[in-house]
């Protein structure tokens, strides 16, 4: 069983990851599963490894990320937890995924919860730190494992490049900013696990992104 499972759905490539503890239970970040293919792909590694989910985690609520939430609630009954500030954006992603040519599968439902930067959420053996990150989105949400180096990033930064600052609550400034105080003081060793793309880590971004170096 892997700490860390990615899987690469929907039109827009994007990396859905479940995240798994020593007691079977895992969480689930970033549901993009769209078609019934998907859903079972992402349901059957979540059974053939008997693990639990516990939450259903995202970074932020653009269409990619969240086209799962229904599906998720539907077979685990989680409902999403994310920023409050990531609200309106969840709340009219079938819109704009109807807007792209997406149809969108099925409303998210409503967060219970929601999830403050700084906060630490406690997961077996492991503590999740939420970091914000806007600029890609309003509230964009990271999440650091110190004990295992590992940062969960959504579209905050990418393998030599950074997500894109031009849709609504993007803030190009504001996200190299975040970049740079918040993702780039973590260790250089610490594995980004982004919302696109492979995995790569703090110290090769900061030596090599070409949008943002320290």
């Amino acid at each position: 069983m892997n700490l860390v499972k990615v899987f690469t759905f929907n039109p827009f490539y994007e990396n859905t990851i479940v995240l798994s503890n020593e007691n079977k239970e895992c969480i689930i970040f970033d549901p993009g599963c769209y078609d019934r293919k998907e859903e079972n792909e992402l349901k059957s590694y979540i059974g053939n490894n008997k693990l639990r989910p516990v939450k259903l985690i995202n970074t932020h609520g653009h269409v990619d990320h969240v086209f799962g939430n229904a599906f998720i609630y539907d077979t685990y009954g989680l409902k999403p937890e994310l920023h409050k500030d990531e609200l309106q954006v969840l709340r009219t992603a079938p819109a704009i995924s109807n807007a792209y040519g997406v149809p969108f599968p099925a409303p998210s439902p409503e967060p219970e919860k929601f999830i403050e930067d700084g906060d630490e959420i406690p997961f077996g053996d492991m503590t999740l730190k939420a970091i914000l990150c806007p600029g890609h989105s309003p509230a964009s949400l990271c999440f650091y494992i110190e004990r295992h180096s590992v940062l969960i990033g959504g579209d905050v930064l990418f393998r030599d490049s950074i997500g894109r600052t031009d849709l609504p609550g993007g803030d190009h400034d504001t996200l190299l900013k975040m970049i740079k105080t918040r993702v780039y003081t973590l260790p250089d060793d610490t594995i980004v696990y982004p919302g696109h793309g492979p995995e790569t880590t703090v110290g090769y971004e900061k030596k090599n992104n070409p949008f943002v170096r320290m």
